[in-house]
């Protein structure tokens, strides 16, 4: 334990410059950091830690997703889906409509029940198919394996969503995770008015191109025709086609622009949405025809196709100012929505509260720092400073590590640095103890630190290794603060034992060869 090989100095060397280095940036001045970013070459170090919300403010939001309305959607689409299958069967009914989670369907007399099983079975292979005793009446219901997974699959989309969009507006490090069965947590660091950002998110987003209805009857073959109000002109409205010649999910881009030095969206569609949007636009009877861009159930714009539009790439135009352009691409560009978003709850935590904290948590580390140094100088002598050394070079190594992960430290965060602080000594304690008991047995300087390092090593590497379990384990299955906690405290838990076993052994050994004493200041 006291070999070191060239290598392995060289390594330990330049792992604690680049400690010292990556660390560095977070004890400069914002104008020390803006110099250092424009002045020095870009390949130096100069990412910082981020700060959570509770260290330098923002806004904090509980969104809770409309998952029932996806459910009545999916219901709504066994019907449209049974439709043809019935006709098709000569199935004969008096009526049909959607439920809660299924649809239902009341028979006439005489029906064929083992084909109406059969073609209700085939809609989804998640629907369980009941039928009244008296064969009148079917119904095919999502079972609750397929409601939890209608569940799960649109929480996960509405935060891929909501994240897209978050990130489009360039807000650093935002927390976006589930909470319970159907909210989403939303904390933006630094951002104190969250208007803008709950406008972005309480819009589905659900975007489509649809034929007006001018009473031609064109629209028969598309579901019929449905009323949507027009944006542009508050209280008028249009008659479209229920079913879209285009979906938002056809869009491969969408960015804003000017055209005849007005904002506009242009957009442009995949293979798909190209060819039937040239197929739609090429019809004679459609030129000089009005089609309406419904967005969210609103009509924004209904201009008239003047010429076939085959190129797979369209503007669209309306009365829009170059915000709205500029939010509505953003929307377009992040994807729709699978269900409406409601804010449940809304906090502010203002900057100086925030800086409160961080002022706190400083008081608090360099306190715990300040003790343990003191303690190890007192209780073990020098070998008690060439520990704090190490301890220094470890809190440089958690700091470097946060900051090239760009981590967000938050206050139990900083919790966690505080705790590994006064852990990081604990392996020098147990080596230096050790290396007291071997010498009190008689053995020279250089043996009795061989073996200290030796009997302890196991002792060092169980406690370690139950700390960073629980780490793990708290990381898994912890949520926010928690997760925080479990980041720093895994990361000091590596680096102290990076710090003990080797910084410090280093310096141990190098004094041990240079000095060779006869008696151990231990």
């Amino acid at each position: 334990m006291i070999h070191f090989t060239r290598w392995k100095i060289t390594l330990i060397l330049i792992i604690c410059a680049l400690a010292l280095a990556y660390s560095l940036p977070n004890a400069l001045s914002p104008g020390a950091r803006a110099w250092m970013q424009t002045t020095l070459p870009s390949a130096l170090p100069g990412k910082t830690i981020n700060l959570g919300l509770d260290l330098q403010g923002g806004s904090h939001l509980l969104l809770q997703v409309d998952v029932s309305s996806v459910v009545q959607e999916r219901s709504e689409g066994l019907v449209q889906a049974a439709r043809p299958d019935l006709r098709k069967e000569k199935i004969g009914y008096t009526r049909i409509s959607s439920i809660p989670g299924g649809m239902r369907l009341l028979l006439r007399d005489g029906q064929d029940i083992s084909a109406v099983k059969k073609i209700l079975r085939a809609l989804d292979t998640d629907i369980d198919v009941i039928i009244s005793a008296d064969e009148k009446m079917a119904e095919a219901r999502y079972n609750d394996v397929a409601v939890k997974k209608i569940q799960d699959q649109t929480i996960d989309q509405s935060i891929e969503i909501v994240r897209r969009r978050v990130d489009e507006t360039g807000t650093r490090e935002p927390v976006i995770q589930r909470q319970g069965t159907d909210r989403i947590i939303v904390q933006l660091p630094g951002l104190e008015d969250p208007a803008e950002i709950k406008d972005l998110l309480g819009k589905t987003a659900m975007l489509s191109f649809h034929l007006v209805d001018t009473g031609t009857g064109k629209t028969r073959g598309m579901g019929g025709s449905r009323t949507l109000p027009l944006v542009e002109e508050p209280g008028q409205s249009l008659p479209v086609a229920r079913r879209p010649m285009i979906t938002g999910d056809m869009l491969t881009n969408a960015q804003p622009s000017f055209s005849q030095g007005l904002p506009v969206i242009s957009f442009s569609l995949n293979g798909v949405g190209a060819r039937r949007f040239c197929d739609v636009t090429s019809k004679k009877e459609n030129i000089g025809q009005p089609f309406a861009i419904v967005l969210d159930d609103e009509i924004i714009s209904a201009p008239n196709i003047r010429e076939p539009i085959c190129g797979g790439a369209a503007i669209i135009s309306g009365r829009f100012t170059v915000k709205e352009t500029t939010d509505l691409a953003l929307l377009l560009r992040a994807g729709a929505l699978p269900a409406p978003l409601v804010v449940l709850e809304e906090r502010t935590v203002g900057p100086s509260l925030g800086a409160d904290s961080v002022e706190a948590g400083k008081k608090a580390s360099l306190v715990a720092l300040l003790m343990v140094l003191v303690f190890m100088a007192g209780a073990y002598g020098l070998f008690g400073i060439m520990a704090d050394v190490a301890l220094l070079v470890n809190v440089a190594l958690i700091f470097a590590l946060l900051s090239g992960l760009q981590a967000t430290l938050t206050l139990p965060g900083i919790a966690g640095i505080v705790l590994t602080i006064g852990m990081a000594v604990d392996a020098n304690v147990l080596i230096f103890e050790r290396i007291r008991e071997e010498v009190r047995q008689g053995r020279s300087p250089m043996s009795a630190i061989d073996a200290g390092y030796s009997r302890a090593m196991g002792t060092i590497i169980d406690s370690n290794l139950t700390t960073l379990i629980a780490a793990i384990i708290l990381y898994s299955f912890g949520t926010g603060p928690i997760k925080g906690f479990a980041v720093t405290l895994g990361i000091g838990i590596i680096t102290s034992f990076f710090s003990a076993i080797w910084v410090t052994r280093l310096i141990v050994v190098t004094w041990l060869r240079k000095k060779q004493p006869d008696a151990l200041p231990v």
